[in-house]
């Protein structure tokens, strides 16, 4: 019989598991893992830091349905990589993290980058184990796979000891693990569909929001039905943007504060109550506002705004269940309904409002003339990847996405330095469509030598980065003999020329017009590109009548009484 590695092992492991794709950091002792994966077929790409690894996991998660993988070096490799499975955590992103460790052996004698990995990453997976044995490798990669995508999905992490990733065993003593299938998709009661169902037609200003629960759960087909069979108002949170193409005509999202302020009931299909949705209490929602709360989490249910009807369990399941209720029982909220009405209304006077600074022609540019450059230059399927505070946010009123996973953004955690990660994956999974990662020039200095990554593999990725001169702008040059301002960065840094040193091609737009030439070479290029676009340090998002931060407007009450006193 063939005697195997602990390396050769894994990677037929991963294989069997239907892993296709390895993002990873070499160092010792994963590099025969690498080499392994390599040979048997799986595709190896190797990026700069261990975050962009774990990044690039957990968004091929996302965008598969499946489950990603990265592998890192022991000691300091695994503990670059906690943020990443801490992201993937608050996301509900299945991941799976394949750690190096000191030999068995060698435990506590202080080996090379000896770390408590298992311990280390304890609050941010779902699971963790440690083979102790070659013999053992199979089954705990399966474990770890169904761990990752059984319930709420998560991160998991496998810890890779050095003896056994060297170690040696005949093809036949392998306890060879079995495909994990699928999970189950589980469904409600038709009880809870007719309550559900009654509730919503009970309501004079129902909201449908669409979270990035939906959108992992592949279920556009079903809750585009169900839009349409309902015609019920639906908002998509960052990440649900695309789930129902933004053009859709029920889309509120240009009325967003309006629709959560005002609607009666909301039906909440894969989103969650957290700050992204200012925790679904006033002042941005309706006091006494009903919750209909579909989500695979039972502990989801009722977290900070009581829940009128639970729906725990699959998010396509459950839509096919309310679907085929309609298709019996139908039943849909008036084209003349004032809600209706109001909300075209209010999203009419804000895009009025918006109008002008996307026509804007002012030197240097505003935040929404480049947006809107941008969006009439994109293919409708492109795929967005978005970070860096105002850059992300406001692309998000003027970018549109058409198709499901199709934005990927800082995310439920507010993280930086997703953004390199989160491209390479977009791209490695989606060859024939067209990515951009649009970032701040503060959140591209977390990530910015994943362009390299980009040129050694050929990935036609454009990064956009949107570069004010520092975090929330900085001026246009330092004062002799002052220390530049806390936020500033190097006035009229040129990250265009970054990328050309790898191979690539940059661009530099100080105008709508040379952006607008830069965009049309850059999205047809068949390598990494790079448009460093150059606006102005105090451009700003157009009035807003509430904060991005839902718990800075709860401090700033607290404060408003002793002030006036």
């Amino acid at each position: 019989m063939t005697e195997l590695s602990g390396a050769q092992v894994v990677a037929r492991a991963l294989q069997d598991q239907g892993i296709n794709e390895l993002f990873g950091l070499m160092g010792i002792p994963v590099v025969p893992v690498a080499q392994a994966a390599q040979r048997a077929g799986i595709r190896y790409i190797g990026t700069r830091h261990e975050a962009a690894a774990g990044y690039a996991a957990q968004a091929a998660s996302y965008m598969s349905g499946h489950v990603g993988a990265a592998l890192v070096v022991s000691g300091p490799g695994v503990t670059n990589a906690i943020t990443t499975l801490g992201n993937a955590q608050e996301n509900a992103w299945p991941m799976l993290l394949l750690g190096g460790s000191s030999a068995l052996d060698l435990t506590t004698r202080g080996d090379f980058q000896e770390s408590p990995s298992l311990e280390h990453v304890q609050p941010f997976v779902k699971w963790s184990g440690r083979p102790t044995n070659i013999r053992l490798i199979p089954r705990f990669i399966a474990t770890a796979v169904r761990e990752a995508l059984g319930g709420r999905p998560g991160p998991v992490y496998v810890d890779l000891p050095g003896d056994v990733v060297y170690d040696k065993a005949d093809e036949s003593e392998i306890e060879w693990a079995p495909r994990v299938p699928p999970p189950p998709r589980p469904e409600v009661t038709v009880e809870s569909v007719t309550a559900a169902i009654e509730a919503l037609k009970s309501a004079e200003s129902p909201l449908i929001i669409v979270g990035k629960g939906a959108a992992w759960a592949q279920a556009e087909a079903e809750l585009r039905e169900f839009v349409d069979k309902t015609q019920v108002p639906f908002l998509p949170t960052p990440m649900g943007k695309g789930v129902i193409p933004d053009d859709h005509p029920l889309s509120t999202a240009a009325a967003r504060s309006y629709a959560l302020r005002n609607a009666d009931l909301v039906f909440l299909v894969g989103a969650r109550l957290n700050w992204i949705l200012h925790f679904g209490l006033p002042p941005r929602f309706k006091e006494g506002v009903r919750v209909i709360q579909l989500d695979i989490a039972g502990e989801e249910i009722g977290r900070n705004v009581p829940t009128e009807v639970p729906l725990v369990g699959d998010a396509k399941a459950i839509m096919a269940q309310l679907n085929d209720h309609l298709e019996a029982h139908p039943w849909e909220l008036p084209e003349d309904n004032e809600w209706k009405a109001a909300l075209r209304s209010e999203a009419d006077q804000k895009r009025q409002a918006t109008t002008s600074m996307l026509a804007s022609d002012e030197l240097p540019m505003n935040y929404y003339r480049p947006l809107k450059e941008i969006d009439e230059a994109l293919p409708r399927d492109a795929i967005i990847v978005s970070e860096g505070a105002k850059t992300m946010d406001i692309s998000r009123q003027v970018l549109n996405n058409y198709f499901p996973r199709s934005r990927i953004d800082a995310g439920s955690w507010g993280t930086m330095g997703v953004g390199g990660g989160f491209a390479l994956a977009a791209q490695v999974k989606n060859p024939d469509k067209r990515v951009i990662a649009l970032e701040g020039d503060s959140a591209f200095g977390f990530d910015g030598m994943e362009i390299e990554v980009a040129a050694r593999y050929r990935l036609p990725i454009t990064w956009i980065i949107f570069n004010n001169n520092g975090i929330g702008g900085g001026p246009p040059a330092f004062i002799e003999g002052r220390p530049p301002p806390v936020g500033a960065y190097v006035p009229d840094a040129r990250h265009d020329k970054l990328i050309e040193a790898f191979g690539g091609k940059g661009y530099r737009a100080n105008t709508p017009e040379e952006l607008r030439a830069a965009l049309q070479e850059a999205l047809t290029s068949d390598g990494p590109t790079l448009i460093d676009v150059v606006i102005n340090p105090k451009a700003d998002r157009r009035a807003q009548e509430f904060g991005w931060w839902p718990s800075g407007e709860t401090h700033a009450k607290q404060e408003t009484p002793a002030k006036k006193a």
